[in-house]
């Protein structure tokens, strides 16, 4: 199916499931697709109403004239007033970029009436240039300059071989990553169009979204890999210590940015345990909700 955002983009969507049953809905990262959600709405689908979307410029969502975080949450608000009926609740799961997509939509209605919980993996608020471990450089602005160099070039990727496997490995996966599992991210990050990968990596360059966090009040767990070069440890801490309900926190050892892929059933776990919290019981948390407004 296919969502409108308010600049007239129009977003891929994909809806996996039985109409009636919990919802949960799933957001990628830079140079990703739905694709890289595979795992998740395998295992999910059925239990659950997993809805997919392709961020603008990836997958089968055409590229747009703007690319920024209020875009971001421009788009993630059409998915969501497309895909869910109004005051619907739904687990909300957002990885690297489409974590970023999740805390810049924090304070918006739509985010606000739908969001049971919230999964951040692997992801940051800002600083991400200057806190990136994919060059084995001491910090400071000359490894600064030249991560920001490498990260938006525009350089074709070509065809995924043996040495941009391994590339993609130590840059996005742990050491321990499966090959099948590198295959498919590689797979999956050269389809992105090198002009949505150049433009978005300027965005992320520049991206401020701390100030946003304090306006994800729904209950939230945070996961990290421990070896995550894109996006390290730091900034999953940074994140869970400013979120107004932080539930959990788990860095996940030897695991690198691509957690849903590289730590499958772990995130899959994590999103039933969400589910089986916040949506289980939908009658008794309109009760609780109605006790409340009437007070």
């Amino acid at each position: 199916m296919r969502a409108r955002s308010a600049d007239g983009t129009t977003l891929h969507v994909e809806v996996h499931g039985p109409q009636d049953a919990p919802a949960v809905v799933l957001a990628h990262g830079w140079t990703c697709s739905t694709a890289f959600w595979a795992a998740q709405i395998r295992a999910l689908a059925g239990p659950c109403r997993v809805i997919a979307y392709d961020q603008r410029g990836h997958g089968r969502t055409p590229a747009a004239e703007v690319c920024s975080t209020e875009a971001l949450a421009d788009d993630l608000e059409a998915v969501l007033a497309a895909t869910l009926a109004p005051g619907e609740r739904a687990v909300l799961v957002g990885h690297s970029m489409g974590g970023m997509t999740l805390m810049a939509a924090a304070g918006r209605p739509g985010l606000r009436e739908h969001a049971a919980a919230v999964l951040l993996c692997s992801t940051g608020a800002g600083q991400l240039v200057a806190e990136s471990l994919v060059l084995p450089l001491r910090a400071g602005r000359v490894r600064t300059g030249i991560t920001r160099r490498v990260l938006g070039s525009g350089v074709p990727l070509g065809p995924v071989t043996p040495l941009s496997k391994k590339i993609l490995r130590y840059a996005t996966m742990g050491p321990g990553a499966a090959p099948d599992r590198v295959e498919a991210c590689a797979r999956i990050v050269h389809a992105c169009p090198r002009g949505a990968r150049q433009a978005w990596s300027h965005v992320l360059a520049e991206l401020e979204v701390e100030v946003l966090i304090r306006e994800l009040r729904a209950p939230t767990a945070v996961v990290v890999g421990s070896v995550d070069r894109l996006t390290p440890p730091v900034h999953a801490r940074r994140i869970a210590a400013a979120l107004p309900d932080c539930r959990s926190l788990d860095v996940l050892t030897g695991v690198g940015h691509m957690t849903p892929v590289e730590a499958p059933e772990f995130i899959t776990e994590k999103i039933r345990a969400l589910v089986a919290e916040h949506l289980a019981a939908p009658a008794a948390h309109d009760a609780v909700d109605a006790e409340e407004r009437a007070v």
